[in-house]
Parts: structure tokens; sequence; C-alpha cells
């Protein structure tokens, strides 16, 4: 059931989602060994994001939503420095005990300076971000990357609606946002250049997602090219 406006123009998503109610989701279901492989089309995308990064020079990654370091693992191994962050201690644990670079922090508040990383990555975490806050988290995205970067993305579709994950049956359950391509493409675009959108429908087993088949969806990956710094101003002729 999607969330509905109440009399006073709150939707009840706050009621629904908060961070620390994901951290406590997957702290428990990383604690229990529970671990969901990484479906074959997104692996393809990830090893075409990394020889886009080597072509273009790139040396170094942000992973938002590091989870446990399975994609961290796959960056560090293509030479490239990779930094992570993740709500969930536990998933924070098991990542640096693999040896990867990870800590805890907010997508609302990322602790690194401007333009400190020369691209992102980010699958199937903006997913948990409600509407009303998606613009803000993918400024601050955008903030800690370098002019010109690419930002890839990847989320499960919908019908632009608010629910919390019929397949979870021990609380606190996980909030999802999901949202339509067009919907996607306008979040996205204002914040940026799209110049790759692609999707795939959802797969059985392995190559499923969230939902238990209560859904109807497929995956959404986009990369977003960050603004071009802007030109220094002209010096007046003295």
């Amino acid at each position: 059931m999607g969330t509905t406006m109440d009399a006073a123009g709150h939707s009840g998503v706050e009621d629904l989602y908060s961070e620390q109610r994901l951290a406590e989701f997957y702290n428990r279901r990383a604690a229990a060994g529970t671990e969901h492989p990484i479906a074959s089309r997104r692996v393809a995308e990830r090893g075409r994001f990394i020889r886009l990064l080597k072509a273009e020079g790139r040396h170094s990654v942000l992973e938002l939503g590091s989870g446990t370091g399975l994609d961290g693992q796959q960056f560090v191994r293509a030479g490239i420095h990779y930094t992570g962050v993740d709500l969930s201690e536990e998933h924070v644990r098991r990542a640096r005990a693999k040896g990867l670079d990870v800590s805890v922090a907010s997508a609302r508040q990322l602790p690194f300076p401007d333009g400190a990383f020369q691209a992102a990555w980010t699958m199937s975490t903006l997913l948990h971000i409600p509407a009303t806050d998606i613009d803000g988290v993918v400024r601050e995205l955008v903030r800690v990357a370098a002019p010109n970067a690419p930002i890839a993305v990847g989320l499960w579709s919908g019908e632009d609606e608010e629910v919390l994950n019929p397949e979870d049956d021990v609380e606190p359950r996980r909030f999802f946002s999901r949202r339509s391509d067009a919907t996607v493409r306008q979040v996205f675009g204002r914040h940026g250049a799209i110049e790759d959108f692609v999707t795939w429908p959802e797969g059985a087993g392995e190559e499923s997602g969230p939902g238990a088949g209560h859904w109807t969806q497929h995956y959404q990956f986009l990369i977003l090219r960050t603004p071009a710094a802007s030109p220094p101003p002209e010096q007046p002729v003295s």
C-alpha cells in the first residue's frame, strides 16, 4: 500500500522511514550471514563502469551504500582507490574485514570535502530515500564528486509509490520509494546530464529484486555526469 496524505498534508512517510530503522534491518540481516548475490547484468554494468573510469583516467570512487563490500572489492582489484559509506555498522565491519576503506555515514551529510572523488557508485541504495529528500541526497552526492564526474546509480522501478517491503517478515521492515523511469529521469536530470539510462527486467532467484514477487518492476541503471566546473570570474582590467 502506498502512502496517502492526511488533512494536514502529511504523507506518513516519516512514520515509515528512518535511517535508524534501515540500519537495524541490515545489521540484523548481515549478522545472520545473509548476502544477496549481485545479479549478472549488474556485474556487467559494473565492469563497463570500471572501463569508463580507466578510459577517463579516473582513479578514485565513492560507493554510497557499500553493503559488505562485494562491489568495493572489484573496484580495488581494478586498481581504483575505493571509499565506501553505509548506514549499517555490521556492513561496515564486514567490509573492513575484507580490507576496504568503509565507514558509517548518512547520505544526507557525507563526511567528505567538495569534489573529493573522481566518480561515484550507488546501487539499490537511493531507492530507500523518500521523495521529499531525494533531491537533497543527490545534491550531496554531486557535491563530493568532482566536476564532470560520472555517478552510476541503480534502482528498482515502481509506480511512484512509497511502501514497506512485503517480503520483510520481521520489524523494522525496509522502506522503498519506487520511482517510474520518467520520475528517475526528472529527479537526476535536475542535478547533471544523464548520459546513459538502461533498464532490464527482473529475473528469478539471484536475479530477482525486493518484494518477493509482489511487485512488478525492472532495474534502472543510469550514469549521471556532474556539472562542469564554473570558469573563474574575469578579472577587471586595471
